[in-house]
């Protein structure tokens, strides 16, 4: 069994509208991206898993088969909300682990310019009056619009909300929210990848189109198109590469995926703190470090109130005190601790089956000291997480090879 497994290769398209370029063009630009970064071939590659949500042709990683090269390997199509990159990630890593293969590829990719508002998948109610209650989904997914909503934007506000409300917080929630936003467009100046690079202001976040209170539009993920690739490698693999080809790999100290634990509370909506808090905690015991220890961390910020609850969940500050750690300056650029340097998904956008991938991408290019004006000096250990309702959590400890 493989006790240890890499990121020998890696690469992400730039996120934003790609009208000109479908599923299959998007994925096979990130998958030889990241075969070309890492010095091999499609031919060295035993193993592919392709993430995929919003539907493409059908078995999207046969389809990037033929354009990238098909060797018989085996294939596996994941799909798994906005955790599918991270849980093609964690497929690949499976199989070396076990054995089956030396070196694997990930793959996520999506098409979303356009996409409008997302809701919980599968919950559509129907027009008609009067509503009848139907299925296990019946005491709260139809009822959008009637009594609370299923939608993301008031989702993830509920959730942000109901923390400040758990913890006493006094101040104005617009305004502590749209400073995060603020800090998240202020990082993606300086990522030429991001589907947004222009900096606004509080006053611009806070005046802009409200979606669902406190989440103004520039406080809200992008959908976006894009994808992502990782071609991952064995321990004893990698020593047989050169010298060039180790010092640039990255190690993968923690994988792990999580789902929603069974509470007495409702089975029907989704738990975002749990399954994060326990993926968080099982992952800093696999790699033996501290949250204290991260030098930078890309977490899901589908929405600023998102960012805010996973401060806690994460375990970046104390219990109850993700407020006072963003007002400590600690998540920019320049803090202890910057959270979302690429930008967010607010600002480099969200593909989603690509996301989970993406966040890996940039704590790879600060720990090979290749992020460029966005560099976080000194880096040698970074968090990536993702998280998608249904529910999946994905978190992901990264180290600079030694």
């Amino acid at each position: 069994m493989a006790e240890t497994v890499w990121i020998l290769g890696i690469h992400m398209t730039k996120f934003g509208k790609h009208p000109d370029k479908d599923l299959v063009d998007l994925a096979s630009e990130a998958a030889l991206g990241a075969l070309a970064d890492g010095g091999v071939s499609i031919n060295d590659i035993q193993v592919l898993a392709a993430g995929n949500v919003t539907g493409g042709p059908a078995g999207i990683g046969q389809q990037l088969q033929k354009q990238i090269g098909q060797t018989g390997i085996p294939v596996y199509n994941v799909t798994n909300a906005c955790a599918t990159g991270a849980t093609a990630i964690r497929t690949a890593i499976m199989a070396i682990k076990a054995g089956e293969a030396d070196l694997g590829l990930a793959v996520g990719v999506e098409k979303l310019s356009g996409a409008g508002l997302l809701g919980v998948a599968g919950t559509a109610r129907a027009d008609g009056e009067p509503w009848a209650p139907a299925g296990r989904f019946a005491s709260v997914a139809p009822m959008d619009g009637w009594v609370g909503t299923e939608t993301m934007p008031g989702v993830f506000a509920q959730i942000g909300m109901q923390y400040l409300n758990e913890h006493a917080y006094a101040g104005v929630p617009l305004e502590l929210f749209a400073r995060i936003s603020e800090k998240n467009h202020a990082h993606s100046t300086l990522n030429p990848l991001a589907a947004y690079t222009k900096r606004m202001s509080l006053e611009q976040i806070m005046n802009d189109v409200m979606v669902a209170y406190p989440n103004t539009r520039p406080m809200c993920s992008a959908n976006c198109d894009g994808a992502a690739a990782a071609v991952l490698i064995s321990d004893a693999a990698l020593r047989r590469l050169s010298l060039e080809q180790r010092r640039r790999a990255v190690k993968i100290s923690a994988s792990v995926l999580t789902s929603d634990p069974w509470t007495e509370s409702c089975q029907v909506l989704p738990d975002v703190s749990t399954l994060t808090r326990q993926a968080a905690t099982t992952a800093y015991e696999a790699a033996g470090v501290d949250p204290a220890d991260l030098d930078l961390v890309e977490l899901h910020d589908c929405f600023a109130t998102a960012e805010l609850i996973h401060y806690d969940n994460l375990k970046l500050c104390e219990p109850g005190g993700a407020v006072e750690f963003f007002e400590s300056g600690a998540t920019w650029r320049d803090g202890r601790q910057p959270v979302n340097v690429s930008g967010g998904l607010q600002s480099k956008g969200h593909p989603i089956g690509a996301t989970g991938i993406a966040n890996v991408w940039e704590i790879c290019q600060h720990l090979r000291a290749e992020g460029g004006q966005r560099q976080i000096e000194g880096a040698k250990v970074g968090l990536a997480h993702v998280i998608g309702l249904g529910s999946a959590c994905g978190v992901h400890i990264l180290e600079k090879a030694a």
